[in-house]
Formats: C-alpha cells, sequence, structure tokens
C-alpha cells in the first residue's frame, strides 16, 4: 500500500439530508413524463435544475434545452424550469400557441403571489438574491416597476425608496440563511417599518441541508459537497462548512477529484446540493473509495417526506 493510500483508510460521513429536494424531483419528473407522453423534442426553457449530470441526461433523452422561447417551434411542448419565469415569459409562450408545462417549484411560486400581493397592497419591494440568477429574474419580473435587487449589506446603503411607502422584503428561496440574516438585519435598521414574508422564503431544503452541513462539518477534516457551478443552494452549502473552518471542494463529476485533497484527511464529510442526484453522490464515494480503504457512515438528520403533485396532463 502506497503511503497515499495509507493515509486514506478512515471514514466518509454522509450528511442528512442531501441530493434533491422535493422540488427539484417533481421538475425533473415533469420532463421525464413529458418525454414519454408526448415523445421527443420537448423544449425546456434554461436548465431545468442547475445540475449538468442531470441537464445531459434528459438532453440525451430528448429534451432540448433553450434560454429563449423564439427557439422553441410554434406549437411544441415547453417546460418552464423549476427557477420559475415572469408573466410576460408566460404571455410570450402562450402567444405563440406553446403548449405549457410549469416545473416552478411550488415554494418559488409562494414567493410570487407574496411579490403581487404586496404590489397590490402598494408596497415597494425590496428582493434579496444574485442578479441573474433565473430565481430572481422570474421573481423580480412579477413587479417590474416596484421592485429592487440587493445582494450585499453594502447594497442597502445604496437603496432609496419614495416617502411615505410601505415597504416589504422577500428572499431568493436558495440562499443562506445566515447571509440573508445580515442583510435583513441591514435593511431594518435602514427602514425601520419594513415588512417581513409571512412565513420564510428560504426553502426547507434549502434550510436543512444547511443544517446538516453544521452539524457535519465540527467531525470532519474535509468537506466535498456535489453540486454545479452554477447551484445556488450548492455554493451555499461549500460557502458555509468553509466559514465553519472546514476546507471544501464542490465538484460535479467524480473526474474532478484529486488525490492530495486527502493526504492526512482522516474523515472526510459529503453533502450534495438539492440539484445533485444520489447517483452522482455514489459515484463520487466510489471514486474516493479507490483512492484507499474508507467506510462510509450515514450521519443522523432530518428525513423528508415531503412531494409536491405534477401538473394536469401528466398525472
Amino acid at each position: 500500500m502506497t503511503e497515499l493510500n495509507q493515509a486514506i483508510n478512515d471514514e466518509i460521513l454522509l450528511a442528512q439530508p442531501r441530493g434533491f429536494c422535493a422540488g427539484v424531483d417533481r421538475a425533473i419528473t415533469i420532463v421525464e413524463q413529458a418525454l414519454l407522453k408526448f415523445g421527443a423534442p420537448i423544449y425546456v426553457r434554461h436548465e431545468i435544475v442547475h445540475n449538468a449530470y442531470v441537464v445531459e441526461d434528459l438532453r440525451k433523452r430528448g429534451a432540448i434545452f433553450v434560454d429563449e422561447l423564439s427557439e422553441v417551434p410554434v406549437g411544441s411542448t415547453v417546460i418552464f424550469s423549476a427557477h420559475g419565469v415572469s408573466p410576460a415569459v408566460r404571455q410570450e409562450a402562450e402567444t405563440r400557441g406553446l403548449k405549457i408545462f410549469d416545473a416552478t417549484c411550488p415554494l418559488v411560486t409562494k414567493v410570487h403571489v407574496e411579490v403581487m400581493k404586496m404590489r397590490r397592497e402598494g408596497m415597494q419591494i425590496i428582493m434579496i438574491g444574485h442578479k441573474g440568477h433565473p430565481e430572481v429574474e422570474g421573481t423580480m419580473g412579477q413587479a417590474p416597476e416596484g421592485i429592487q435587487l440587493v445582494e450585499t449589506v453594502d447594497d442597502v446603503a445604496t437603496l432609496t425608496m419614495p416617502s411615505h411607502t410601505p415597504i416589504a422584503y422577500v428572499t431568493q428561496t436558495t440562499l443562506s440563511v445566515d447571509e440573508t440574516k445580515e442583510i435583513v438585519e441591514a435593511l431594518k435598521a435602514k427602514f425601520p417599518e419594513i415588512q417581513q414574508p409571512k412565513k420564510q422564503d428560504i426553502c426547507y431544503a434549502t434550510q436543512n441541508r444547511q443544517d446538516a452541513v453544521k452539524f457535519m462539518a465540527p467531525q470532519v477534516d474535509l468537506v466535498i459537497v456535489v453540486g454545479s457551478p452554477n447551484s445556488s443552494n450548492s455554493n451555499r452549502l461549500r460557502e458555509l462548512s468553509e466559514k465553519l473552518g472546514v476546507v471544501s471542494y464542490m465538484i460535479d463529476h467524480p473526474d474532478q477529484i484529486q488525490a492530495d485533497w486527502f493526504v492526512n484527511k482522516k474523515r472526510i464529510g459529503l453533502t450534495a446540493g438539492a440539484s445533485a442526484p444520489e447517483s452522482l453522490a455514489q459515484s463520487i464515494i466510489d471514486r474516493i473509495k479507490e483512492l484507499g480503504p474508507r467506510t462510509v457512515r450515514n450521519l443522523d438528520g432530518i428525513v423528508e417526506n415531503t412531494a409536491f403533485p405534477l401538473p394536469k396532463g401528466l398525472n
């Protein structure tokens, strides 16, 4: 046994929960069922979820991912991604005679409903989120004339609002609770009367996976996050474990693993973002075990049983 292999002889601890959430599972199933019912091609506006492995698998089965609806032939079937769309996009699809199936996560839809209600009540809205993310674009598109985006605490200082206008805030569902806390505190300091959502916008699955990392990180020497670079919730998991003082890497393919990461690392922690399939996580676990013997142990944690129904016509 090589010196490297001798160093890699302990445990891989698996965070619980990890991987697919109910919204992601629903979105992927919608594409799969549409392919079965209508046949290929099925068009999907933007990546159905932010995971390269999932997107490539669906592409091989006949899904065509487009950035704009103008790329979809008139009369075709189109699926809106889990991140949601603006009313303008929906109207465009209807005008072009497209058959629509909406895979927007119901928790994102909840935020859309909040925004529309706030606007009907005359409020100016501040959205906490990342510029350019499809979810942010879809949510801000619900009220394009009455919503502003902040990404950092520094952004709050530059905000200007009409006097005597009620203000409320919403958040992107896949953010870190810790990072939004600082921004919310800054908003409340600047706008003491600001109203918050009736229920927290950050989704239960995002929160559960972050809590699982908080539980796992103190027990390990290294954290591997299974997720693609454009996955917001996966990036938050990596950032969280690093803030907890643990060296962390985010990967979405076993070939990205580097053997020197594991030198003198006795315990490895592994989690997966909400858009990363368990099959991908297992292939990465298998690759780590090829570098030297390790036992695999599931940590205690929340078992998620949430399931969302499919749209009419795909049941």
